[in-house]
């Protein structure tokens, strides 16, 4: 009996291993940090939340242009706006955003930067290529975040924010190209607490590995505790009690279906932004190694 016992407990141990890393195979699957999980882009600014008038998306639209076009290397800038990016953190959304658009030239200087933002999360990254680093340095961008995006946002006046903030950015780098002082910007939360933004939040695919582990071992070390009794002959077999033979992939597929219906869809971002049917699209680059800063306001 006690051999038995044994033997369907490894059994249950090796199923519910497959059975979670099924699940965390599952919910990876379709998202690339190389390859964008939005609609390919129509602009320089693409808002997919609905929350940029028309006259301030077509003056940043031209201001990006203008700034582009005079700069060398050009230097190229965008802004996503998303209703929420999910259960994915905004660190890897936008990351993947900002190499799947392929912002910035194919040339061996590539400077280019996004400015990415979840409404309905509360939260925006901006994330800068390698190239631009030394002209938009993490702590620089926090602060230009902070004085500029948050007060306005906190207002509900998403376009003043985000044309202040690409305003300050433009500013910015010309004034570090030209060997000029940058514009002042106002002390704010220190720069390590906003770097952790990257870093935050644990992975969704994680928690289900937990979720699992912790079901897993309850269900041996519970159910296995008690002696089977004539009446009952496989408490492991059919039945609807928690340590049922049929439970365990239930559960996992629960999980799997409640978090896959917030993680964010083509059909979860809203309307898409408009214009820019003649626009040559972003010049190739894509090279952005995670430097930038965000937070949430």
């Amino acid at each position: 009996m006690k051999t038995k016992s044994a033997t369907a407990k490894i059994k249950l141990l090796f199923a519910g291993l497959i059975y979670l890393f099924a699940a965390n195979a599952a919910f990876s699957q379709g998202f690339s940090i190389n390859e964008s999980p939005l609609d390919a882009p129509t602009g320089f600014v693409n808002d997919y939340a609905g929350v940029i008038d028309a006259t301030t998306k077509q003056q940043l639209e031209q201001k990006i242009t203008d700034f582009k076009n005079k700069t060398n290397p050009p230097v190229e800038l965008a802004v996503a706006i998303v209703k929420t990016t999910g259960e994915r953190p905004i660190f890897e959304y936008s990351l993947a955003v900002a190499r799947g658009w392929k912002i910035g030239s194919k040339q061996d200087d590539n400077p280019s930067a996004l400015l990415f933002i979840a409404i309905d999360d509360r939260k925006y990254f901006t994330q800068v290529s390698k190239d631009l680093e030394d002209e938009l340095p993490d702590g620089t961008v926090g602060s230009l975040q902070r004085q500029y995006l948050v007060p306005a946002f906190k207002q509900g006046n998403y376009s003043k924010g985000v044309a202040d903030t690409i305003d300050a950015y433009i500013k910015t780098i010309e004034a570090k190209q030209n060997g000029t002082e940058p514009p002042p910007v106002s002390s704010g939360q220190t720069e390590p607490a906003q770097k952790s933004q990257k870093r935050s939040g644990f992975s969704i695919g994680g928690v289900i590995c937990c979720i699992g582990i912790v079901l897993l071992l309850l269900m041996i070390f519970g159910s296995f505790g008690r002696r089977k009794s004539r009446n009952d002959r496989d408490r492991w077999g059919g039945g609807g009690g928690f340590g049922g033979g049929g439970a365990l992939p239930w559960i996992i597929g629960s999980i799997i279906a409640n978090s896959g219906s917030s993680s964010g869809g083509g059909s979860d971002w809203g309307g898409s932004s408009g214009g820019g049917s003649d626009w040559g699209g972003f010049g190739g680059g894509g090279d952005f190694g995670g430097g930038g800063a965000g937070g949430d306001w």
